[in-house]
């Protein structure tokens, strides 16, 4: 398989400077007995009982939740997706599905792939559900958790299909909580920006997007979506992945189970087009507004085509990513001000954030 052509890890593009932490590692040592002349030797160290009972949690918890983790074929990219509910739906990325309609899903327990139809695709959360056209006796839905108990250090499993091999499991850490993450549009990539992604140490390759990352008490904590690229090399950054939160998991697929769409977004936006503008020397240096939409909230606020936007509240804007990822953070209905440059001279506005 040539992994380049895999829609999974995209690259991440983020403001914050990232943690990596490799995952704690468990040794093996044992007592050593002096044995007397009518003692016998000791034959062999013993595992200490930490050890065991920690490779004992790790195999429960493949055993309980691999089961709900499948693998997706497309016509020609391949990813991996969690059985959200005994009726047949999958969630799975957005950039997983394209913009393709029917799949081929191999289940823990079916031997041939089933055939599968897309529900719908939500790019701005790169999020989608699929629904087997046959549900298989023994399908089992995953369960997820909780974000908000999610921390830093918590021990994860990643499980999916990374490379075309399903039911591959790998093992790290929770290396921290809330990143704001652009994937940009470069092999496929949807273009979406993601508030509140979980970033893990566990190994994240081509094929484990849409997959499940599991902490040791069996649930889903998020879908595994993106790998950091170092800028440097061109190439993946080991140790530095990102997964999309159980709890806008759940809001999003579950909007679409019900109502196939996604009817409340709780996305902030401005109601404009834009693009990032730079100064005399290519820097960038703010969001150009290039169209407004009537009734929307810049609309309200009295921007107006070739304002060029330089913060939102306290945030201050340099490109069209970086207002991406101040609206991600925010909610729908908050008022906020808005400061701009209009012909040269600067401005601020209250406004009332709308949804996108």
């Amino acid at each position: 398989m040539d992994a380049s052509r895999t829609r999974a890890p995209r690259t991440a593009v983020f403001a914050v400077a990232l943690l990596c932490c490799a995952a704690p590692a468990a040794g093996c040592s044992g007592p050593v007995a002096l044995a007397g002349r009518d003692a016998p030797a000791a034959t062999g160290a013993a595992v200490p009982t930490a050890a065991t009972d920690l490779q004992d949690r790790y195999q429960q918890v493949i055993r309980d939740v691999l089961p709900s983790v499948v693998q997706i074929q497309a016509s020609r990219d391949l990813g991996s997706g969690v059985v959200y509910d005994d009726k047949g739906h999958i969630v799975t990325n957005a950039h997983v599905v394209g913009a393709e309609k029917t799949f081929q899903v191999t289940t823990a327990s079916s031997e041939e792939p089933l055939t599968a139809t897309l529900v719908y695709s939500y790019p701005e959360q790169d999020l989608a559900v699929v629904r087997l056209d046959r549900v298989p006796d023994g399908l089992k839905p995953a369960v997820f958790g909780d974000s908000e108990k999610v921390e830093a250090g918590q021990i994860v499993l990643a499980m999916g299909s990374p490379l075309g091999l399903s039911s591959s499991v790998t093992q790290g850490i929770v290396s921290a909580t809330g990143r704001t993450v652009s994937e940009g549009s470069e092999g496929g990539g949807t273009d979406a920006t993601i508030a509140n992604m979980v970033q893990t140490s566990a190994a994240i390759n081509p094929g484990n997007s849409g997959g499940a990352l599991v902490g040791l008490d069996g649930r889903v904590i998020g879908i595994p979506t993106l790998a950091a690229a170092d800028p440097g090399l061109g190439s993946a950054a080991p140790g530095i992945g990102f997964a999309i939160p159980a709890s806008l998991v759940r809001t999003v697929a579950g909007q679409i189970v019900r109502h196939g769409e996604v009817v409340d977004s709780g996305r902030a936006a401005l109601g404009i087009t834009a693009r990032t503008v730079v100064d005399d020397r290519y820097r960038p240096a703010g969001v150009a507004v290039v169209s407004v939409r009537a009734g929307g909230a810049a609309d309200r606020a009295g921007l107006r085509p070739g304002d060029v936007i330089t913060r939102l509240g306290d945030t201050p804007l340099t490109t069209i990513t970086s207002l991406s990822e101040a609206l991600a953070a925010d909610r729908p209905g908050r008022r906020t001000t808005v400061t701009y440059l209009r012909d040269g001279t600067g401005h601020t506005a209250e406004v009332t954030l709308g949804e996108q």
